[in-house]
């Protein structure tokens, strides 16, 4: 991947007001309420007419799911969100699927196969789960889970992902951008540089970058 000179850009100008929605933006969606009303008191900005007041609902669901509290998160969920899981059949498996990899590491075997008889075994009706389904259920036969194969179910980092996601599943339930203004920058700028990388591939050595961007 090619590395742009930041030299073009010394002219360009900076919106405050857009830094500090981005800056916004990203407090509000990962519900840090205190710092996010502090940064607006401390800005002087004036809170958007459309400034989230679930925030306090949202958190305590997302911080649950992190901290593998599954049950708990669905709970909240279903309260805040009414048909979100039962409308994402993706989202549901993957948070029972994390009070079953809780159930494993305290070593409550004999419950977590009950609570996969009863609760993820229906999944495997339908093909995409299957192999997440066997993944799952081999953690059963390791006397070591974090130790096998599929070691990384286990890990802080696939908490997060099913936290992330279902954050975002409630803000969209709500018709609320399902990703802070960060994040679509942060993707609309790997795209723009994979296309620049494409480009400069294709013309070879001789293309200009700069012709290009001023074309």
């Amino acid at each position: 991947m090619m590395d742009l000179d930041p030299r073009q850009y010394e002219q360009s100008a900076i919106n405050d007001g857009d830094v500090r929605n981005i800056v916004l933006s990203y407090l509000v969606h990962n519900c840090f309420k205190e710092t996010a009303e502090s940064f607006i008191s401390s800005t002087g900005m004036k809170q958007p007419a459309d400034y989230p007041v679930d925030m306090d609902k949202r958190k305590p669901i997302f911080h649950f799911a992190l901290e593998g509290n599954a049950l708990k998160a669905i709970e909240l969920t279903e309260q805040l969100a009414h048909n979100l899981l039962e409308e994402n059949k993706d989202l549901h498996f993957d948070l029972l699927s994390l009070h079953f990899v809780e159930l494993v590491c305290s070593k409550k075997c004999t419950e977590a196969l009950e609570f996969a008889q009863n609760k993820l075994t229906p999944f495997g009706k339908v093909h995409k789960y299957v192999e997440k389904l066997e993944d799952f259920m081999a953690l059963l036969a390791y006397e070591e889970p974090e130790k096998s194969p599929m070691f990384h179910l286990l890990s802080q980092e696939y908490r997060q992902h099913v936290a992330d996601s279902l954050n975002r599943a409630i803000l969209a339930h709500a018709n609320q951008p399902s990703y802070s203004a960060m994040e679509r920058l942060i993707q609309q700028t790997t795209v723009v540089r994979q296309c620049l990388h494409q480009e400069v591939s294709k013309e070879g050595p001789s293309f200009s970058l700069k012709a290009f961007l001023n074309s």
